[in-house]
């Protein structure tokens, strides 16, 4: 079974949401990505995304630009990540990592050749923003040869048709785009996330991720109570640009998800304990 899906039986089982962080590889320094993985896993992290450095990041906003500039500038490119990857292994083997990232890249290398040495690396799925499900065959395919999910990106905007094609082909989660926008350029309407989360469900047999937009604990347990998991990446990464050291980083990590953490636990413990009074 992949990670993904374990872990979201798992989570299922004991009524919690997941907490998913972004991060992109290499940044704010290469040697600092591993421990900033396992500090996001110390800090409650359920499952990972790690960002592919790339040069045109069309649907991130300023910041993972920034993010992932820097990382290019620092030398990250796929091997690199790969590699990082391996390292994260050696001392987690059951959280399940999500490669995140664009076409470009994985097409020079090879898809075939990508798909293989992500499995091998201890990869559990992608996230290839500029690849719909409607242009995924080749992709999708070659990826669940080697036991990897494709997950792929549901917006405000996604019609009935692209929404019921992506429900066909997507393994692992759905990733809810919750604004109309860029990564890190608007605040979140929670009022009006229900009904769309809704929506999705109603197309898609699969847990549901709400991401762009969120930012504060508060908005984090907010969105936990409607949706399976959340995804945190600009306000992270923002944070990361600031640290100059790898303890520095770690303990950015930790200081930031720990709070988020504790108010979706918070919010789910409420729940749990209306329903018991009911």
């Amino acid at each position: 079974m992949n990670r993904i899906d374990q872990r979201f039986q798992e989570l299922k089982s004991a009524g919690r949401c997941a907490l998913v962080p972004y991060v992109t590889a290499g940044h704010p320094q290469p040697d600092a990505s591993v421990d900033i993985l396992h500090a996001a896993v110390d800090a409650g992290a359920d499952l990972l995304e790690l960002g592919m450095p790339f040069s045109d990041v069309m649907a991130d906003g300023p910041v993972i630009q920034n993010a992932c500039a820097k990382a290019l500038e620092n030398g990250t490119h796929l091997d690199e990540v790969l590699d990082m990857v391996r390292k994260f292994r050696q001392r987690d083997t059951s959280t399940p990592l999500i490669l995140m990232g664009y076409t470009n890249p994985i097409e020079r290398r090879g898809n075939e050749r990508f798909a293989r040495e992500a499995a091998e690396a201890g990869v559990d799925a992608l996230l290839i923003v500029d690849c719909p499900a409607d242009e995924a065959d080749e992709l999708r395919g070659l990826l669940s040869k080697q036991g990897l999910h494709q997950i792929f990106l549901i917006a405000p905007t996604t019609n009935d048709k692209r929404l019921g094609h992506a429900a066909r082909l997507a393994g692992g989660f759905v990733y809810y785009v919750s604004i109309k926008g860029v990564t890190g350029a608007a605040s979140l309407d929670i009022d009006s996330l229900g009904p769309m989360v809704e929506k999705v469900r109603a197309c898609v047999d699969l847990p549901v991720a709400v991401g762009f937009g969120i930012r504060e604990p508060e908005q984090a347990a907010a969105v936990a109570q409607v949706a399976d998991a959340v995804v945190i990446g600009s306000a992270l990464v923002d944070r990361l640009d600031r640290c100059e050291t790898t303890q520095s980083a770690v303990a950015t990590v930790l200081d930031y998800l720990g709070p988020v953490r504790s108010a979706m636990d918070a919010t789910a413990s409420n729940q749990q304990a209306t329903a018991a009074a009911r």
